[in-house]
């Protein structure tokens, strides 16, 4: 079983509609217990770092998430999802991240015509060999909404970058470790792939 975490604050039921269009158990929970005894464990995430964060330590579920993603079981975290893995974020400078991650997460620069938040589909370069993101082509499409990304401290956890007025890392992983900035379930084919190298880990 699949656990997707329910911390008040997450694109929950999108998430929860594609696992099941691939035939997947998966429960949204937020229950400790439930999701520390899951298979596989999800975080996603839509909304503020601050408010996230807050949510999560307000639930007891900071530990929880923290536990889950030192258990060696796979563990993805799915846009603002990604973020929270990180040790801050300059959309709240006072508000502690997880630290699971080394880096910050940092707001994309207003660069010419470029809006901000980056809203659709871009292409994506993935930058090692990895699990999830196998078998998807070359620079495949997926989808995003995001103003933040992270910078990642340990360059041999990012798996992906793409081009949005500069380079920015948009995927990382780590050992039992995923995450993306992008939206997987809500990018097509390619991300139903992604979830499906995810399932069968």
């Amino acid at each position: 079983m699949i656990a997707i975490i329910d911390y008040g604050a997450g694109n929950l039921h999108s998430v929860k509609n594609a696992l099941a269009y691939l035939g997947v158990s998966c429960r949204i929970t937020g229950d400790s217990a439930e999701i520390l005894a899951a298979d596989k464990i999800i975080l996603p995430g839509v909304g503020a770092f601050g408010d996230a964060m807050e949510s999560l330590r307000k639930n007891k579920l900071d530990d929880v998430v923290c536990r889950a993603a030192e258990s060696g079981k796979p563990f993805l975290g799915i846009c603002l999802g990604l973020q929270l893995l990180f040790e801050s974020s300059e959309e709240s400078p006072n508000v502690a991240g997880l630290g699971i991650l080394k880096g910050s997460v940092v707001r994309i620069p207003k660069t010419g015509d470029l809006k901000i938040p980056h809203m659709g589909w871009n292409s994506i370069a993935i930058e090692k060999p990895s699990k999830i993101l196998k078998d998807i082509g070359e620079n495949p499409f997926v989808y995003f909404v995001h103003s933040y990304y992270p910078k990642v401290e340990d360059r041999a956890d990012v798996s992906a970058s793409t081009e949005y007025g500069l380079r920015i890392d948009i995927a990382v992983e780590r050992g039992n470790i995923f995450a993306t900035q992008f939206h997987p379930e809500k990018s097509g084919k390619v991300g139903m792939k992604i979830l499906e190298n995810f399932i069968e880990l």
